[in-house]
């Protein structure tokens, strides 16, 4: 998703975003956002990809954050697995 795109799908699903000029080549931008119904409901970033994240996030409860934690887990055991197999 571009800046666009994002702007587009957060104001569609009730939220503000803005973005700022950071001065860092790698991170060109700033990107804030929030609820506007409850603008408690916020979180800063420098990329365009996770305010994203942290907006899908927000909107279900962390469903991606969890996905993340289980498939780390898996990982893990994965690695257990393969060790004890060597």
């Amino acid at each position: 998703m571009n800046w666009t795109n994002i702007k587009k799908w957060a104001k569609d699903k009730g939220y503000k975003v803005d973005r700022e000029k950071s001065g860092n080549e790698n991170n060109p931008y700033n990107y804030e956002w929030k609820l506007l119904e409850n603008p408690e409901r916020n979180g800063t970033t420098n990329s365009l990809s996770k305010i994203a994240m942290n907006i899908y996030n927000d909107i279900t409860g962390n469903k991606h954050v969890e996905h993340q934690k289980r498939y780390a887990q898996e990982q893990i055991q994965k690695e257990i697995g393969y060790e004890r197999s060597s």
